[in-house]
C-alpha cells in the first residue's frame, strides 16, 4: 500500500486531473490526501477583496463534498491568493509543500504539468520539485504530473512543455467517481463544449483510452522514479 498526496492548485483540480485514479488506488487499500495552494474564485473579482469570503467557503464546502466521492483521507486548504502565486516568493510556497511532506511522509506526488497555460499550475510544480528534491531522507518515491483541461491543452505548447504522457492509468472502473465528485463544484462546472463540462471530461478520457487500447484512461507525464529492489 502506497501514501498517495495530490498538490493542486485550485479547488477542481484535484478532481480534473487525478480523480478517478486515486479513488482506484483508494479502493485498492492505498491512502490519498491533497492539499489546495490557492484559496479559489477571488482572482474573478476586480480587486481579491471585493470577493465575499462566503463565496470561498462555499467553494472549500464543495471540495470536501468531491472528496467523499473519491475517498480522500483529507483535504488541507492553504489559501493562497487566486491566480496570484507569483506575487509570492516561491520559496513561501515551497516550505507549505515541505511541511505537508514531512507530515504526510507521501510515497507518491501528483501536481500540475510543467507547460499549463495557469500561472498558479506553472509555480505548483516548480514549488514540488523544490519541496521533494531526491535526498536521501525524501519520502516521496514517484512524481507524477496531470492533465488539468481548460489550462495544459489552452497553453498550446510545443517541445518540453507540451503534455506529453507516458504512464496510461485505467479508469473505467472508476470514471464515474470522477463525474459524481466534479458535480459537487457548482461554481466550477461548465456547459458542453468547455472542457470542464461533464461531457468533455468523459471525451477526454475516452481519446486517451484510444491512444492504450482501454475504455477510459487518465494519462499521467512520469518525472521521477525511485525504485528500491
Amino acid at each position: 500500500m502506497s501514501k498517495l498526496l495530490v498538490v493542486a492548485a485550485h479547488p477542481d483540480d484535484e478532481i480534473l486531473g487525478v480523480g478517478a485514479t486515486i479513488a482506484s488506488r483508494v479502493q485498492a487499500g492505498d491512502t490519498a490526501y491533497a492539499v489546495i495552494l490557492g484559496e479559489g474564485q477571488t482572482s474573478r473579482a476586480e480587486h481579491r477583496e471585493e470577493m465575499s469570503q462566503s463565496v470561498v467557503e462555499e467553494l472549500h464546502r464543495d471540495t470536501l463534498a468531491a472528496a467523499a466521492h473519491i475517498g480522500f483521507q483529507k483535504i488541507y486548504f492553504e489559501n493562497v491568493p487566486d491566480n496570484r502565486f507569483d506575487s509570492m516568493d516561491l520559496l513561501d510556497i515551497v516550505k507549505k509543500v515541505e511541511k505537508l511532506v514531512r507530515e504526510l511522509q507521501p510515497d507518491v506526488i501528483y501536481t500540475h504539468h510543467k507547460g499549463d497555460l495557469n500561472i498558479d499550475h506553472r509555480i505548483t510544480y516548480q514549488a514540488v520539485l523544490t519541496a521533494t528534491r531526491p535526498m536521501e531522507d525524501c519520502p516521496v518515491r514517484e512524481i507524477y504530473t496531470f492533465e488539468t483541461v481548460s489550462s495544459t491543452e489552452w497553453n498550446f505548447a510545443y517541445g518540453d512543455y507540451q503534455f506529453a504522457p507516458n504512464v496510461f492509468v485505467d479508469v473505467t472502473a472508476s470514471f464515474r467517481k470522477k463525474l459524481d465528485a466534479m458535480k459537487e463544484y457548482h461554481t466550477e462546472l461548465c456547459q458542453f463544449p468547455h472542457p470542464r463540462s461533464l461531457k468533455c471530461l468523459e471525451v477526454t478520457a475516452q481519446r486517451w483510452g484510444s491512444v492504450v487500447g482501454r475504455e477510459y484512461v487518465e494519462p499521467f507525464e512520469l518525472v521521477r522514479s525511485v525504485k528500491m529492489y
